[in-house]
C-alpha cells in the first residue's frame, strides 16, 4: 500500500526478503510487458518502460529477463495477452481504495478482488467512484538518517521537485510525473539510497483510522497486495504511526 507514505515504507520493508522479491519480479516482468506493448520496446522514446526497466535493475532482475518482458510486450516473442484494470472501492471506516490489476483473466480477477473487499469489511464502487481523490505524482522515499533537510532539499528541488516531506522515520520527495526521471538521477548521483521510487497515485486528502477499521484496513491492504494480479494498491488512509508499525508488525 503506498497511499500513504507511513505505510509504504512499512511495505518494503517486509518485502525485503526472497519471497517477496519473487512477486516483485512478477510484478515488474508484467508492468515492462504492458509498458513495452503500449509504448514500443524503446525506452529511450517510452518513459513509461524506462521507469519499469530503472524499478527492475533496482531489485537486481537479471538483464534476460527484462529484455524477453520487453519483447513479449512487442510481440516479438509468443506470451499471454495481459490487460490493466483499475478497482475502485472502500476499505473499512471509508477509507478509499484504488486496485490496479495485471491479468489475463479479467472475469477471475474481478470475483477474487470482490471477495477480498467484502470478506475485509470493504465493498467495490463503480469507475470513478473514488479515483478523483487521488493525483498522479512522482514519490521518492528515502531513510532520515542518509541525510538531512537541506541537504536532500537543494538536490530535489533543483532537479524539479515539489515538495519534500519528513513523515517520522523516512523523507518523501514528490514530484510531477515528468519530473521522476531528473529528480531520481539528481538524489542517486548525491550518493543518497533511496528506500522507493515510483509514479504513485497520491491521495488528495486522508480519512484517519483507529481500532478495528485500522487492523480491517491494515488487513485488506496486506491481501491485496499478495494477489499475484494485483500491480499497486493504494488508499488515503491515515492511522496514528505507533498503532500502524505495531498492527503492521
Amino acid at each position: 500500500m503506498s497511499g500513504h507514505s507511513k505505510w509504504a515504507t512499512i511495505k518494503h520493508k517486509k518485502a525485503a526478503t526472497d519471497a517477496k522479491r519473487g512477486k516483485a519480479f512478477t510484478r515488474l516482468i508484467k508492468e515492462i510487458n504492458i509498458a513495452a506493448r503500449s509504448g514500443g520496446g524503446d525506452p529511450d522514446s517510452n518513459a513509461r518502460l524506462r521507469t519499469a526497466i530503472a524499478a527492475a535493475k533496482a531489485v537486481s532482475m537479471p538483464a534476460d529477463n527484462i529484455k524477453k518482458a520487453i519483447l513479449r510486450g512487442t510481440g516479438e516473442l509468443e506470451g499471454g495477452q495481459i490487460e490493466e484494470v483499475t478497482f475502485e472501492g472502500y476499505g473499512p471506516g471509508g477509507a478509499a481504495v484504488l486496485v490496479e490489476v495485471a491479468t489475463d483473466n479479467r472475469n477471475r480477477t474481478v470475483s477474487e478482488i470482490r471477495h477480498m473487499f467484502s470478506k475485509h469489511g470493504g465493498n467495490l464502487g463503480e469507475q470513478n467512484s473514488v479515483g478523483w481523490m487521488f493525483e498522479r505524482k512522482s514519490q521518492i522515499l528515502i531513510e532520515e538518517d542518509k541525510t538531512n533537510e537541506d541537504q536532500l532539499m537543494g538536490i530535489a528541488l533543483d532537479a524539479g521537485a515539489d515538495d519534500l516531506r519528513n513523515e517520522g522515520g523516512h523523507w518523501e520527495v514528490l514530484s510531477r510525473p515528468e519530473a521522476h526521471e531528473a529528480v531520481l538521477e539528481a538524489i542517486h548521483k548525491a550518493g543518497i539510497p533511496t528506500l522507493s521510487a515510483q509514479v504513485a497515485k497520491i491521495s488528495k486528502n486522508l480519512v484517519k483510522l483507529e481500532g478495528k477499521n485500522a487492523a480491517g484496513m491494515l488487513r485488506l491492504s496486506e491481501a491485496l497486495e499478495e494477489h499475484d494480479d494485483v500491480q499497486n494498491v493504494w488508499a488515503n488512509f491515515d492511522i496514528d504511526e505507533k498503532e500502524l508499525e505495531a498492527l503492521a508488525g
